[in-house]
Parts: structure tokens; sequence; C-alpha cells
């Protein structure tokens, strides 16, 4: 009777996390902290970087990501025309992929930069699969989206492995111009 009580208890559990939205990283009205990852692909490329830093008060776009999938190179090929849409509000955007080893992991970023036509959205590795302590990423999200202007985000979108697709890349680039005409 108790291992079956046991069994009922997990897979209710189980039902509850695949209903709950995935909640990663700051939330709106929070101020995304400074960190630098090393770049992979991008004018910095071999330099630790903190575009945090770099961006001051403008609309940026940030992405966390620990795997690199198809729907991720469809939503950062759409990052990339979406900073040339709005070139006048300077957004930016960037992706940060958290792994154990960037030595090792480089080479797959690049080739999927490439393969993607990822186009002016630099890429960096951070070196921690937990990501920067201050941003609280949650280990089940393998995708966390942060639109954020005026050094306050905006919009958080997280998924986990196998969340993301057309429908939420639509919602993320749907929302996207609205930090754009905040930031004037």
């Amino acid at each position: 009777m108790r291992s079956m009580l046991i069994v009922g208890l997990m897979c209710l559990v189980g039902v509850v996390r695949g209903d709950d939205p995935c909640k990663s990283g700051p939330q709106p009205n929070q101020r995304p902290g400074p960190y630098a990852a090393l770049v992979s692909v991008g004018p910095q490329r071999g330099t630790q970087h903190c575009y945090i830093c770099e961006a001051e008060n403008r609309p940026i776009m940030i992405v966390f990501a620990r795997t690199l999938s198809d729907p991720l190179g469809k939503l950062v090929h759409r990052m990339d025309k979406l900073m040339n849409e709005h070139k006048a509000a300077e957004l930016r955007s960037w992706v940060t992929f958290l792994a154990e080893d960037q030595t090792a992991f480089d080479r797959q970023v690049v080739a999927w930069g490439q393969k993607h036509a990822t186009g002016k959205v630099p890429l960096a590795v951070f070196e921690d699969v937990v990501g920067p302590p201050t941003y609280l990423l949650h280990r089940e999200a393998d995708v966390t989206v942060l639109l954020s202007v005026k050094q306050k985000v905006v919009a958080n979108f997280a998924y986990r492995k196998g969340e993301l697709n057309d429908a939420a890349i639509e919602q993320i680039v749907k929302t996207a111009p609205k930090i754009a005409t905040a930031a004037k």
C-alpha cells in the first residue's frame, strides 16, 4: 500500500510539473545584473565581454540557452532581423550558452551559428551550467529569454527542453518591439 501511495504521488508531481510554466531568471521590473561570458561569435570573439554593461539603458534581448537546437536557431535568426528593424532604438541582443567547458563547446557554437545564419547576434559561452549567480536561472529551463529596457526586465520567457516552438518564437518576436518603443 505504501509503495502505491509513493508511486501515485510521483505521478501527481510529474503532472503538476508538466502543467506549470517554467519560471527562470529575473522577472519583470527586476534589473538584469552584469556578467561576462567568453564570446564565440561576434566582434569580441575570444574575449570575456559584458554585454549588459555595454547596453546601458538601450533595449536588449538576452537569451540564455543550455542546448543548441533548430528552434533556438530560428529565434536567433529572427532576433537578428529585429535588430535591423529597430536600429534607431539601438536594440541589442545576444545569446549566452551555459556549458561546463567553453573550449570544448566553442566549435559547436560557431558551427551552429553558421548553420542558422545568426547574423550580427553575438554568441557567447558562460562556463557554468547554472548561469550567472544573480540570474537564478531554473535548472529545467533550456532557454530563458529576457526583454529589457532602461535596465529593467519587461518580459521573461522560459522554456524547458522541447518547449521552444514556432508559436513561442512568435510570442517573443511580437513582444520585442514594445521594448524598442519604450526606449524612446
